[in-house]
């Protein structure tokens, strides 16, 4: 097994665990928040639809550093992804991203559609960091990293 792997296998090892990660902000107040996404990917940024005055945006505008952990399997395979985030609400970005990244339907959850929904963002994570573990890590630690 490879010790340094690309973002590409960081990015299909992800896929076949789960479309859920669970993501990991820091408010102003220093206080921690996680939830769980459904994370998409347009080539090395990942995507997030969020509400645009969440607990997540404000998070993120606060302090942009996250972390994000797909949901483990039985096994105990998963992976961690660290990055920084931004928010974007412009209607032009909602436009691109609404039916050509994300894989499932937008509109169950802002019906608006990306004209209409001033209420919903998109988080842009950039990735600096990530790992993945096999077996909790005892079956070996893949490794990638922007630099």
């Amino acid at each position: 097994m490879e010790d340094n792997v690309s973002l590409e296998t960081v990015k299909s090892f992800a896929s076949g665990l789960s479309p859920w990660a669970h993501l990991a902000t820091v408010g102003a107040d220093g206080k921690p928040d996680v939830v769980p996404v459904h994370p998409c990917w347009e080539g090395d940024t990942m995507w997030i639809m969020v509400g645009a005055e969440s607990v997540k945006a404000s998070n993120t505008a606060a302090n942009p550093n996250v972390a994000l952990h797909w949901q483990v399997t039985e096994v105990g395979d998963g992976v961690e992804l660290w990055g920084s985030a931004t928010l974007h609400t412009d209607v032009a970005t909602k436009q691109r991203l609404w039916t050509a990244v994300f894989d499932y339907d937008l509109n169950a959850f802002a019906p608006g559609g990306p004209e209409n929904s001033p209420e919903t963002g998109m988080l842009a994570v950039t990735p600096e960091r990530a790992i993945i573990l096999h077996g909790y890590g005892a079956g070996g630690v893949q490794r990638w990293n922007a630099e």
